[in-house]
């Protein structure tokens, strides 16, 4: 707030006020300027439009399109010429011998033709020699891979699209009925289905491709047991490790969450003016407050699993150290909040100094012990996951190991789509406790002759 003295002479007091407001206008003008200056260099420095030019809009669309989709892979190894069909590539979904979908057609003997219809007039084959791909609007791509010298490939008249990329060793075709790439080793065409594929069943599984009509009547006849175990142990899905992973995850936050505020309330009375008279010690409990929450938990987590190894405990102890630090500063500030006349009550009953804290103080910061502790606990329900992935435990393991050895996206998707809902129920739980052990149950409300009455 500026104030100006009566005494001073108008004409001081106009200069005064013409510097205010060239100051303020300076101010207004630097500021911006600042901001600009600063993401100009931003732009530089972080080389946005390189980062522009390398998008690949093509790969983008793929990992979209695997995250909500299954592709069925149709492989033909170039060395014997034979050929197999699986769901993502992987041999627990593949097809067995001999059998396949309907839009590929076997070869019948070795020297036979493989067809696979991708419809719309865009068709596959698989010749002992030669991969045939016939594309509407543009002609027959013809390749023909060999040991020695590579792919040869032969094009329609023209210059090459953008979805064909030819090299010596390697041909791509990408349309959207369909892809394919060829080797020297391999030939192998992709389609793309919308769902999750096997999700429920694997191929090997006596319910895989029954009506959900059928399979509650089954169900209903006493094959439910056999059911489950089939959806529980399935082994492209593994639903049985991701609950588990799930369990660990939830485990690690409860844990490192509870056992921090375990530890941290006694300490508190350590570093609080009002409960350590020693200002030694409560400096030191300051200060360890502050060491153990000024490094991340992810930093903490690469070190305990130095000193104990990889394990959804070490997670748990990351996350209590961290925690412990921050509970810490929070519990302490709270007691040097309390209501002394509170305390004075309960001494003044002949209580011993244990049951002074038992019922003159611990009573004042119950709604924040717990509003933090369940805060928190949510929050920690996230970290968990991070936690996880380096610890090696919890659905963060499965999420990197997803992501790192390149697996299909729609189980990355998957693991995604949990962590979310994980991390809403948790929210959802937290904020029910907080309302039943903070606010209170609410009351029933019943009415009667138009009168609202409450009921206990």
């Amino acid at each position: 707030m500026t104030t100006f003295d009566t005494t001073v002479p108008p004409t001081l007091r106009k200069l005064d006020m013409e510097r205010l407001f060239v100051r303020k206008r300076m101010f207004s003008f630097v500021l911006p300027l600042f901001v600009l200056a600063y993401l100009a260099y931003v732009f530089v420095s972080f080389d946005v439009m390189g980062l522009a030019e390398r998008m690949n809009p093509q790969n983008a669309r793929t990992l979209v399109a695997d995250s909500y989709s299954y592709k069925t892979h149709v492989t033909r190894d170039n060395r014997d010429g034979t050929v197999s069909v699986s769901v993502e590539g992987e041999r627990k979904g593949a097809y067995p011998e001999g059998q396949s979908p309907e839009w590929v057609s076997l070869a019948a003997a070795p020297d036979a033709v493989t067809v696979i219809d991708l419809e719309d007039g865009h068709q596959v084959r698989f010749g002992p020699e030669t991969v045939e791909f016939d594309i509407p609007g543009y002609g027959t791509i013809r390749a023909t891979p060999s040991k020695t010298a590579g792919v040869q490939a032969e094009f329609p008249t023209g210059e090459l699209p953008d979805w064909i990329s030819a090299s010596k060793n390697r041909l791509a075709v990408t349309t959207d009925a369909g892809r394919l790439t060829v080797t020297r080793n391999r030939s192998e065409v992709f389609r793309y289905f919308a769902g999750w594929e096997l999700f429920f069943f694997t191929l090997d599984s006596p319910y895989h491709g029954v009506g959900i009509g059928k399979l509650m009547t089954l169900a209903a006849t006493g094959e439910v047991g056999a059911i489950f175990h089939d959806f529980w142990t399935n082994k492209m899905w593994r639903h049985q490790d991701v609950a588990w992973a799930i369990f660990e995850t939830l485990l690690m936050a409860f844990l490192g969450t509870m056992g921090a505020g375990l530890i941290a309330l006694p300490l508190a009375f350590a570093a609080t003016r009002n409960f350590m008279p020693l200002r030694s010690v409560r400096f030191a409990t300051r200060r360890f407050f502050d060491f153990v929450r000024g490094v991340d938990s992810l930093i903490w987590t690469v070190v305990l699993a130095r000193a104990f190894g990889p394990g959804p405990l070490t997670g748990a102890l990351a996350i209590l150290v961290t925690d412990t630090g921050t509970f810490g500063k929070i519990f302490s500030e709270a007691l040097e909040n309390v209501d002394q006349k509170q305390i004075e009550g309960v001494a003044s009953t002949g209580a011993k100094p244990a049951q002074r804290y038992r019922f003159g103080v611990i009573p004042q910061i119950t709604p924040v012990l717990l509003s933090q502790l369940l805060y928190f606990l949510e929050s920690n329900t996230r970290s968990a996951t991070i936690i996880g992935a380096i610890t090696g435990g919890g659905i963060g393991l499965l999420l990197t190991q997803a992501i790192i050895t390149q697996k299909d996206w729609e189980e990355v998707a998957y693991y995604i789509v949990l962590i979310i809902l994980m991390v809403m129920l948790m929210d959802w739980m937290s904020g029910w406790l907080r309302r039943r052990l903070i606010k209170g149950e609410p009351g029933r409300k019943a009415r009667r002759n138009g009168a609202v009455m409450l009921l206990p």
